[in-house]
């Protein structure tokens, strides 16, 4: 990485220069900088409106970038070790769904780990692709869902030959990362491509003694959500390639979902939080793990809540654990991680993550202070004291391995019927079902309702999960496939 480049920030210094000259603007949009709209200006300030512009010369255009664009796009791939890194504004949702076109077409195979996140499996939808499923080994305490591991997919490669892609977290949003090396060098050796979504994984390319990166490990694509842990703006992302990836022919296939109409606000955070961390990521990052680490010996001295770590690594379906995850067992104190959550967000003015059946998640990042720390750990402790119960009768699973009867986009496209949930075990799903966070699948189009998935959905709903993808809000009924 040269440091002294990496000073530079071309989108921002553009912004800058135009910011001053004053234009007048008859262009979009069409608050012509906040004066069509003074609650705007309230709201996100002067400078902020002042700057949401529409594509131009001076400041190049995403879609087809050439000049100040293009410079920070090769900026940000020197500081992340790629080829070429894409700025993205449509979320890293955009990011997975681009790098899954681009190399799978209607009838290909795709294989991949089932605790995938929507956008994923949306993907699918889209191209037609017929998913492999490697599903995932869970933990039988914590009752997570872990990562790939290589004698399955060795089996589903010698299975299915003619399989374009493998697609890896890196890691899991609870943290668990995979043999992200042993996979390349399997999948490559069969002439398969290896994408990895990075949607929790931006620190591994800046902090020291984490897991290893995707363009590190020799994976071509990578989706990498900077608005995560690296600082941009929410809906910030970047889609970074490797060697044998080519550039222009990647960007046709972003273009296909990417807007027209880029904004510069999503632009310019990429480009001032790429020199952020390339200037100061590992110092940053150190401080993250440390934090991270505190955290864990103080909720684990609690009692009842366990905050894993590295001590779960098992060198294959944990190969390695991102330690900056606080990641923390609820459901020995007898409350699902989805009412530690409430509890926190209600009566401690605290909000983390997510909680689902028997996690929490606290993300902790470049922006957390050791005060807000204690403050969480400190909150743990009364919720225990005052809420703990027993936990007999709790559901002990995160993750439910589906059967997949059909593919997503065959399911997602066909005729329908509205069915009671109740009485949906046995047909197949005609629509997603998730809690968000995070953003998982529990069924996904063409998968069986079986008794355990619903037993699992009546439950997360009676926790206080937060239920989508559903037509029915309430989840009384399901769309299903139509009976011939």
């Amino acid at each position: 990485m040269n440091t002294k480049e990496q000073k530079k920030a071309p989108v921002y210094e553009a912004l800058e220069k135009f910011r001053k000259q004053r234009v007048v603007p008859f262009d979009v949009p069409g608050h012509k900088r906040g004066r069509g709209n003074p609650e705007l200006v309230d709201l996100l300030g002067e400078k902020c409106v002042g700057i949401d512009v529409n594509s131009m010369k001076p400041l190049d255009n995403l879609c087809h970038p050439t000049s100040v664009i293009l410079e920070a796009e090769e900026l940000a791939a020197d500081a992340f070790g790629a080829k070429h890194a894409f700025f993205m504004v449509g979320g890293t949702t955009s990011s997975v769904q681009s790098m899954i076109l681009s190399v799978c077409k209607r009838g290909d195979k795709i294989i991949l780990p089932r605790n995938v996140h929507k956008s994923a499996i949306n993907a699918l939808i889209l191209c037609g692709a017929v998913p492999v499923y490697v599903n995932p080994a869970v933990d039988s305490h914590i009752g997570i869902s872990l990562g790939m591991e290589l004698s399955p997919l060795e089996r589903a490669i010698k299975d299915n030959p003619d399989a374009k892609a493998v697609f890896v977290n890196n890691p899991t949003y609870y943290g668990i990362c995979s043999d992200l090396r042993s996979i390349v060098k399997l999948a490559h050796s069969h002439g398969i491509k290896v994408l990895a979504d990075e949607a929790h994984g931006t620190h591994f390319y800046f902090g020291k003694d984490l897991a290893v990166n995707a363009m590190e490990a020799g994976a071509d694509i990578s989706a990498v959500s900077m608005h995560k842990s690296g600082g941009s703006l929410t809906q910030s992302s970047l889609l970074l390639i490797n060697d044998g990836i080519d550039v222009r022919e990647m960007e046709q296939y972003i273009n296909l979902t990417q807007t027209t109409s880029a904004s510069y606000l999503l632009i310019s955070s990429l480009d001032i939080s790429r020199r952020n961390l390339a200037l100061r990521g590992e110092e940053s990052f150190a401080k993250v793990m440390k934090m991270a680490q505190y955290a864990r010996e103080e909720i684990n001295s609690i009692g009842g809540y366990y905050a894993y770590g590295q001590e779960l690594c098992n060198g294959g379906s944990v190969y390695d654990y991102d330690i900056t995850k606080l990641s923390v067992y609820t459901r020995d104190v007898g409350l699902a991680g989805i009412e530690v959550y409430d509890l926190l967000r209600d009566e401690y003015d605290i909000q983390i993550e997510f909680g689902d059946i028997g996690n929490i998640l606290a993300y902790i990042s470049i922006g957390d202070r050791i005060q807000d720390i204690e403050r969480l750990v400190g909150a743990l402790s009364d919720i225990k004291r005052l809420y703990e119960k027993s936990n007999t009768g709790m559901l002990k699973l995160e993750y439910v391995s589906p059967t997949v009867i059909t593919t997503p986009q065959y399911a997602f496209y066909s005729e329908k019927e509205v069915c009671t949930i109740e009485k949906s075990e046995g047909k197949i799903c005609g629509e997603f079902v998730m809690c968000y966070p995070p953003g998982i699948p529990i069924l996904a189009p063409g998968e069986k309702i079986t008794g355990e998935i619903i037993d699992y959905m009546q439950y997360a709903k009676e926790k206080g999960c937060s239920m989508l993808g559903m037509q029915d809000p309430t989840l009384d009924t399901l769309n299903v496939l139509k009976e011939s």
